[in-house]
This record gives structure tokens, sequence and C-alpha cells, in this order.
């Protein structure tokens, strides 16, 4: 049976979600997690599958891949399919050719699973490699402190102080209160759960919104932010402990997250979170 590349319409985008539910497990390398797509959602259901590749053998997926970004595509297979060598020589091609529809010409990359065959096809083809990434995870089956600042579960009524500190924590942001509504109208935000952090004041200063992939899977925080006029008070770390504490009651196993390692300040406020630093991550590019 031959590999099937797909740009899925939103009535399918579900099966991919199930698909990137399912392959979530303790102990697997970082990859692209459910809660990446449902952050992705905040564009649109009709912008979020236009993003989304499959590909599929014999009617079931293997892989999934999310364009995040000019010259960007995040993937991951299914964990029986990471050394499939007609699965990653597919792949190869179909990121490789521009014709095909998954990266432009140019300067490309590609983020994908340490251990996945692809990587390495990807290597021989001359991919170099490009930033280092810093994956953190936190066990949730010990503990959680308590965060020490007011943690409230922000609903439709907050998407506005959502939005704000969004915009106040990640230079050049264009979140909006319509872009909140519009990931928590999306089917992954059933699972999912956005939280404001206010200090004594009553001032909206963190937001987070945490992502299970069902109990017992590991669970994302994505994204994460403290606003910057609020910087530099331990806020940072109270967001990830409230965070790790919703994932917890969801039922997840772990809480993950990942950021560039060039932002030590976020590094050092997940590892006072309780989250450990994994071995640093790479992404395959190509030179323009």
């Amino acid at each position: 049976m031959t590999i099937a590349l797909d740009t899925p319409d939103i009535d399918r985008l579900a099966a991919a979600g199930h698909a990137l539910r399912d392959w979530q497990e303790e102990g697997a390398p970082m990859q692209l997690h459910p809660g990446d797509l449902g952050w992705y959602w905040r564009a649109g259901p009709r912008a979020t599958a236009e993003a989304v590749r499959t590909w599929s053998r014999g009617g079931r997926i293997l892989a999934v891949g999310l364009l995040d970004g000019p010259g960007l595509v995040r993937l991951t297979t299914a964990p029986d399919a990471r050394r499939d060598e007609e699965l990653a020589r597919h792949l190869v091609a179909d990121l490789t050719v521009p014709a095909r529809g998954v990266l432009p010409r140019g300067r490309a990359a590609v983020e994908a699973p340490e251990d996945a065959l692809v990587r390495e096809l990807l290597a021989e083809a001359g991919w170099g490699i490009d930033e280092a990434w810093s994956p953190l995870r936190r066990d949730l089956s010990l503990p959680v402190a308590e965060p020490g600042l007011r943690i409230e579960v922000a609903g439709p009524d907050r998407a506005h102080l959502v939005a704000e500190v969004i915009r106040g924590a990640f230079e050049g942001s264009r979140f909006t209160d319509e872009r909140w509504h519009a990931m928590a109208s999306g089917p992954l935000f059933g699972d999912a759960r956005c939280l404001l952090a206010y200090d004594d004041r009553g001032d909206a200063v963190a937001t987070v919104t945490v992502w299970s992939a069902g109990p017992g899977r590991p669970g994302l925080l994505e994204p994460m932010g403290v606003h910057r006029d609020h910087r530099g008070r331990g806020h940072g770390r109270a967001i990830t402990l409230a965070a790790a504490g919703a994932l917890k009651e969801l039922g997840a196993s772990s809480a993950l997250v990942c950021t560039p390692s060039s932002n030590t300040g976020g590094v050092i406020t997940y590892v006072a979170g309780g989250f450990e630093r994994r071995p640093e991550i790479h992404d395959r590019f190509r030179s323009a």
C-alpha cells in the first residue's frame, strides 16, 4: 500500500487530533502535541485545516505535520512508525519538493522527534542543524505546591484579559479576544484550561493554557507568559505551578513544555516551577 499525503478539510481535522492524542506516551521524545493544534486554532478552523498535513497508509494516519509559520513544519509520527523506511523516504520527498505543497522554496525547517528516521534521512540529504530548543518535563505523580497567587480559570468573559497579558508577554503579538474565542471554539479545547494569575492589587499579570491528551498521558503548556510590566516578582513560577496543578486535576501523567534554549529566563522559570530540563533538541533546516 502506498503512502498518501493529504490536507484534511475542517471535518477531517478531528482525525488528526485523535491521532496526535493517541501518540502521546510517557518517555517519548518531545513531539507535536494535540495542544499545539489546539493553540493554532486561534487562527480559525479553515486556517488550521490549511496548515495541517497527514500521511496515511491503508486508511491509517501514520504522520501529522503542522505548518507553524513560514517555512516550518512541526512533524510527528505514530510511535510504531518512527523507523518505517517507506514512510520516512516519502516524508523526505514531500518535504523537499515544493510542488508537493508542504514546504516552500528557500529556507525551511523541520521539527521531528529525535528518534525518527526522517531526521537521519534529511541529514543525508544535506539538511543541517538549526537553533537549540530546551524541552522540560514535570512529573505529576508528585505533589504540586500552591502557586501563591489568585488563579482563575478564564472563560469567555475574561478573554480580553488573557489577550492583554499575552500581548504584554510576547513582543509583536497580535493576539486578541476574538482569537481566544476562536481557540476556545475548537474541538481540542474541551481538554484544555486557560488560567489567569492576579497580583495582590487585582491586576491580571500572567496566563497559561494547558492541554490534556487524556488521563495517563503527558499534557502541554502552550502558551505561558507574564506581562512585561509585572516580571521579576515570581509570577512566572506561580502560573507554572498553577499549570501543573491544572494538568494534574485533568489526569495528565506529566506536564511538558519546550522553549528556545536562548530563552534563559523562561528556562529558569520552568525549573523554578518544578520542571526538569531534558537534553536539547534541534530542528533540521535547509538554507536558502
